[in-house]
């Protein structure tokens, strides 16, 4: 039986190596979903960082050190932390931005969706026009338990500062509202028998935009849980109940303005369409007021109604919002395709949703019927880079048209660094025309609220310059391994061979030859015990021992050529020397010996195969040729060896069949290694055998595709015959 003691040790190494793969991938996943993991957690808002954040709806980015949104988007939601968190605390500074909804901290989050109430958690909130602390649970539905903030002097306002703190430990929610300044906490609590165990955490603000900072999570005990009820009043029971109040603002009821000043009752002033501002003169300035919904704040703040959108450049105007329904008085400067109200002063009318975005082209966006607009199309990323005031500047191409889009880098690092060239985006946006923008290199430019307005369609075409390099490097190296484990399982397999050959030689040895010993060592003892006038019997015993030697002779032979010769490089010519030289020890017979070109090693095939073949050459020289001179020589080509093997003798005649035994041995061992054997002989003019052998070139960068296509040629014919 031959032993495969080298591939079952490499397969040990592998079923090692895979069983540490799993065990590390296992501590790793332990690790990870480990409820502590992460924990601490500050956020990264005064150093302008927020890529662990992700966004649904909303315009989400970090200004003056907090994390803010502008819009008034009903269930805007920012999100991160772990999934696996339990027992935790939120706390922040919270600020509203609007004079109606609320803002607030989400805990223990989880399969959440762009939406009101999207999500599966708790949350927290200062909600203004009930001035009360909104505890709740959400499940795609809405539950909650309020509490007024009677120890909160002048109700909750807009732009004012207030501390939130959100903790749940086990099933046991607490939450907590100050005013620093007041130094007054105001606490709700709520129990829930099947609770949401874990999950993540979220900022998250209702029909009123907000501003947070000094987020902190820390992991929660019951000691922390205690330290936060001021009373010893047990907690409030569930279930909880729905809100008991609707939000009151409608269109016509009076408003405060967030800078303290009066909204207006109603609006009795005469307002024109967007649209119809372009029919004024360009000489006479005229004043017009117009109504609309903001759509950009920022860097200059456009308003837009149902006939088209106008850019009011320094206006006089309350800090607002995405979506505020506004009412702005100017000076009309038309323009060639939007027009813009200069001098203007802009009144809060009320807070609504924001305006959706129009589905258009690039190439109806390139005509400027939509300058001033918000709009959505598709594009392909061609370039993006760092523009000045800390902006983002991303290059698109759709179909013939090229246009750009700027945003304000904000929390957009890690989307910027991440998106790839050549991926296609969906894109909303503020359209505009001009020139300041475009710089007269595109037809328009959209102006970004932040990055979330981006959407990654798809990745850039796989079958790119990149990748096909990728590919053929990969190739490359496949190609590589599966030579390398192809040489490797031959020189398994061969090694095998020869150790097999080793054990049959110490067996021979061991009985074949020690047995024709011992037979030899009998006779001549029986030989020396016979009487010497028994001249018949001597001769008989003579004969008999004479054969023993000659057997125990060819035994050895035998046992000689089944041992591994372990020829290194350069040795063959040096051992086939001293082969012959031991043949005519004692004779009058001359080696010669010659060996040129690059010596390079062997397969070990080849090399035991070439010196087998050599050894029985000069064999048949010495035996039957009677030869004066024997020459040996090795030639080393580029891509073959050739092994030489010359004697002066007498000789033969080639009209014969040249199946003799030694000959027909040899022909075989040649075909064994794809190598070709010619004899040319001539009596009296001596033997010439010459046998040239393919060596396997060497693997180089610029010789594998060669080798790759030698390889499949060669071996396409076996694999169809195989099929056959």
């Amino acid at each position: 039986m031959v032993a495969w003691t080298r591939p079952h040790s490499w397969g040990l190494t592998v079923a090692i190596a895979a069983a540490l793969g799993v065990l590390l991938y296992l501590c790793f996943s332990v690790y990870l979903h480990n409820p502590m993991h992460g924990l601490p957690y500050r956020d990264s808002f005064a150093n302008g960082k927020a890529d662990e954040w992700k966004a649904l709806g909303g315009t989400w980015e970090v200004a003056n050190g907090a994390m803010r949104n502008d819009s008034d988007e009903r269930g805007a939601k920012l999100l991160a932390g772990s999934s696996y968190w339990r027992d935790y605390s939120i706390e922040a500074d919270v600020m509203l931005l609007g004079e109606d909804g609320d803002a607030g901290l989400i805990l223990r989050s989880s399969n959440e969706e762009e939406g009101v109430d999207s999500y599966r958690g708790y949350y927290t909130g200062l909600r203004r026009h009930d001035n009360s602390l909104v505890l709740g649970r959400a499940d795609h539905e809405w539950l909650e338990n309020t509490r007024k903030l009677d120890l909160i002097r002048g109700g909750i306002q807009p732009f004012q500062w207030y501390h939130l703190k959100l903790l749940a430990y086990q099933c046991q929610i607490v939450a907590t509202a100050t005013l620093p300044s007041q130094r007054n906490v105001t606490h709700i609590t709520i129990m829930e028998k099947d609770c949401v165990r874990s999950g993540r955490i979220g900022l998250r603000s209702y029909s009123s935009g907000g501003v947070w900072k000094n987020i902190v999570v820390r992991s929660a005990t019951h000691e922390d849980l205690v330290a936060m009820l001021e009373t010893p009043a047990p907690p409030v029971p569930s279930p909880m109940q729905p809100p008991a109040v609707a939000y009151p603002y409608a269109p016509g009821i009076s408003s405060t303005a967030g800078n303290g000043e009066a909204g207006i009752q109603g609006s009795f002033a005469k307002f024109r369409p967007i649209d119809s501002l372009r029919l004024f003169s360009f000489s006479n300035n005229e004043p017009a007021t117009i109504r609309g919904v903001v759509i950009l704040t920022s860097p200059v703040l456009i308003v837009q109604d149902s006939t088209g959108g106008i850019s009011i450049p320094h206006a006089k105007a309350p800090p607002l919002k995405i979506g505020d329904e506004v009412e702005v008085s100017g000076r009309v400067r038309p323009g060639d395709f939007s027009s813009t109200l200069e001098e203007a002063v802009v009144r809060v009318l009320w807070e609504r949703s924001p305006m959706p975005a129009v589905s258009v082209t690039a190439l109806q966006a390139a005509t400027g019927a939509f300058d001033a607009n918000f709009i959505e199309l598709e594009g392909s990323l061609r370039g993006k880079h760092y523009g000045p005031d800390n902006t983002l500047v991303l290059d698109f191409e759709a179909g013939s048209e090229a246009f750009r889009t700027i945003v304000n880098r904000g929390r957009g690092d890690s989307f910027f660094n991440s998106v790839k060239l050549d991926s296609l985006l969906r894109l909303r946006g503020i359209c505009v025309v001009d020139a300041t923008y475009t710089q007269n290199l595109t037809p328009f430019v959209l102006l970004l609220r932040s990055t979330d307005d981006l959407k990654v369609l798809a990745g850039p075409p796989w079958w790119s310059a990149g990748h096909m390099v990728a590919v053929v490097g990969a190739l490359l190296v496949l190609a590589l391994v599966i030579n390398f484990l192809y040489s490797r399982v031959e020189h398994w397999r061969l090694r095998a061979l020869v150790e097999e050959r080793e054990r049959l030689a110490h067996e021979m040895h061991d009985t074949l030859a020690q047995s024709f010993a011992g037979i030899g060592f009998q006779l001549e003892a029986i030989r020396n015990g016979v009487p010497c006038d028994l001249a018949v019997i001597h001769r008989q015993l003579d004969l008999a021992s004479d054969l023993a030697r000659h057997s125990h002779e060819e035994a050895r032979s035998s046992i000689a050529a089944l041992r591994p010769s372990s020829l290194q490089p350069g040795e063959l010519i040096t051992a086939l020397e001293y082969r012959a030289r031991r043949m005519v020890e004692g004779g009058a017979v001359r080696v010669v010996t010659a060996c040129s070109g690059d010596v390079r090693g062997m397969p070990l095939r080849i090399t035991d195969t070439l010196y087998r073949i050599g050894q029985e050459a000069i064999a048949n020289a010495v035996r039957h040729a009677h030869p004066t001179e024997i020459a040996i020589s090795i030639d080393y080509q580029k891509n073959l060896v050739r092994l030489l093997v010359a004697d002066d003798g007498v000789g033969f005649t080639q009209a014969g069949d040249l199946l003799g035994f030694g000959l027909r041995g040899m022909r075989k061992r040649a075909a064994t290694i794809a190598a070709s054997l010619k004899v040319l002989s001539n009596p009296g003019h001596g033997t010439k055998l010459e046998v040239t052998a393919p060596l396997p070139p060497r693997l180089t960068i610029l010789t594998w595709p060669d080798l790759l296509r030698r390889y499949v040629t060669e071996h396409r014919p076996n694999v169809q015959k195989t099929r056959r």
